[in-house]
């Protein structure tokens, strides 16, 4: 079965243009896998593009021209490897983009456990190699594969798809608490880490474990990031709101939310509010002209507000 085309196409003001194309995958990946997208971007005089990410699951970029210069969370960015992947993370990502094509696959927590060797805790908050570092070799073929002369995007989702399929019914040990504790975070009534685990029926040590190992970071942590990137995703859809209409409830206060803002992003609200988002800022803009639906905040930054099923020029 190909993936399905459910996003493309979406252009940026005049000295550069941006077409995203987002893919949906087999419904036997879809546990997986978060997205796959193709991202096209083309900068004149060798100008290059600067963003951030917000926190996110971990993803595998592949890279056709220049790669991405990058680094996550303070510190100078450098240019990145053409398959590079980022663990999860609990920082922005900065990045700067020149004329490429990037095909990217963002990994659930299940996807992980699934397909990569090793602690997920262990690439928290950095980026790799992915050719270089034995734990991705599986994904290594796709460098060749996105480097096809004369594949459209199209074919080449469909080939990535096909690649992917026959690693689908690999088994996983404890599938099944991994995908209860994904959706546990994701849920805003989960206010603690006691919720969690009396949610899950797992002590805390186990649920300690669990949560290194396939989401990268402490129970507490990924709650805290959570409640951060559903205020967020609030405001960017929103932008007449205040920050402090768009907290989650989960807040004790606007000094709480501002020191998570400051740990996540390395910025205040009021910096981040008035700071240049030239790509995230084109991609919002086309979802509210859409529908402006809410977002799916465990989807890649790049696509968490895209509208699925919609085409724009």
């Amino acid at each position: 079965m190909s993936p399905t085309e459910v996003d493309r196409s979406i252009a940026v003001g005049t000295d550069f243009s941006l077409d995203v194309r987002l893919f949906r995958l087999s419904p036997e990946l879809q546990p997986y896998f978060t997205a796959l997208y193709c991202f096209d971007i083309d900068c004149p005089d060798g100008q290059i593009i600067k963003d951030c990410l917000h926190p996110e699951w971990a993803a595998m970029r592949f890279s056709v021209g220049k790669p991405p210069m990058a680094a996550i969370g303070p510190g100078p960015m450098s240019r990145q490897a053409q398959f590079v992947v980022s663990g999860p993370t609990c920082q922005s990502i900065r990045f700067g983009l020149s004329t490429a094509r990037i095909w990217g696959l963002g990994v659930q927590p299940a996807g992980w456990a699934k397909f990569i060797a090793g602690s997920a805790r262990d690439f928290a908050d950095r980026t790799v190699d992915g050719v270089a570092d034995r734990a991705f070799a599986l994904f290594a073929p796709l460098l060749d594969l996105v480097h096809q002369p004369h594949s459209d995007a199209e074919a080449t989702a469909g080939a990535i798809n096909s690649f992917l399929m026959p690693h689908a019914n690999r088994i996983i040990v404890g599938e099944e608490q991994i995908l209860a504790c994904h959706a546990a975070l994701l849920d805003p009534e989960i206010a603690n880490v006691g919720d969690l685990g009396e949610r899950l029926g797992m002590k805390p040590r186990t649920l300690e474990r669990l949560c290194g190992r396939y989401f990268g970071f402490p129970p507490k942590m990924l709650l805290r990031r959570q409640r951060f990137l559903r205020s967020l995703a609030r405001f960017m859809l929103e932008p007449r709101r205040n920050w402090s209409e768009a907290m989650d409830g989960q807040y004790y206060d606007q000094a709480q939310f501002v020191r998570d803002f400051r740990s996540f992003m390395a910025m205040t609200p009021s910096e981040y509010a008035l700071g240049p988002h030239p790509i995230l800022d084109r991609i919002i803009e086309q979802r509210m002209a859409d529908q402006g639906a809410a977002p799916q905040t465990d989807k890649p930054t790049i696509l968490r507000y895209a509208d699925d099923g919609k085409r724009s020029r």
